[in-house]
């Protein structure tokens, strides 16, 4: 592919246009696109680093796939669940999990969370044993309310819950096997600092890619 078609690929993959329309966008074949983007959202996993999360964490579930009929919120049929730790004025954290049961649930938060870090949650009864853990733990109950009389919420991610499925949405249902690079792309893009900053990271990291094949 000529270095002017993939520049063109990686500005609109950064922009947030489908593959579809991409190619159209591009010239070149649907197909394409589709591989070269699936590509970059690999490249993108790849490079997410391990980082630990402290001061004041929100954690959450949420989960992600097509309106289905059957049973919604927790354990929603057909859909596949999500964890997520934010730290209040940094980044996400993200994990495709099996259930969303405590034993699930607090080792994700004990190997990323820095004890006596403040974690909010909402009144799930799995993270009842965070109030006798290393952490101090916060409750919302969102069935009266979104911010506690205190000031407790998870507004932060849920707000990435929100971005990252309004992104997901516009490509019409993703194969379950390719939804943690997509995750994953959702998880870089809240974290990075503005369209012209992710596309030269992933200029470079695409570059760096290429020049090992």
């Amino acid at each position: 592919m000529p270095v002017r078609i993939q520049q063109r690929l990686l500005e609109h993959f950064v922009a947030g246009t489908t593959a579809r329309a991409a190619a159209q966008l591009v010239g070149v074949q649907g197909r394409t696109a589709s591989v070269f983007f699936q590509r970059l959202r690999q490249i993108i996993a790849s490079k997410q680093e391990s980082f630990l999360l402290s001061g004041e964490i929100e954690a959450d579930e949420s989960y992600f796939g097509g309106v289905r009929k059957g049973r919604r919120g927790r354990g929603a049929a057909g859909k596949v669940p999500v964890f997520g730790l934010l730290t209040r004025g940094g980044k996400v954290y993200t994990a495709i999990i099996p259930n969303a049961k405590a034993q699930t649930l607090i080792p994700i938060i004990r190997e990323h969370v820095t004890p006596d870090s403040i974690v909010y949650t909402d009144s799930f009864q799995v993270y009842d044993v965070l109030d006798v853990s290393e952490f101090h733990h916060k409750r919302v109950n969102h069935s009266k309310t979104f911010v506690s009389k205190r000031g407790h919420h998870i507004n932060g991610i849920e707000n990435f819950w929100n971005q990252a499925k309004r992104h997901l949405r516009r490509f019409n249902g993703i194969p379950k096997n390719s939804f943690y690079w997509f995750l994953k792309e959702c998880e870089w893009r809240f974290n990075g600092a503005g369209h012209n900053a992710l596309l030269k990271q992933l200029k470079s990291w695409y570059r760096s890619e290429i020049s090992k094949a």
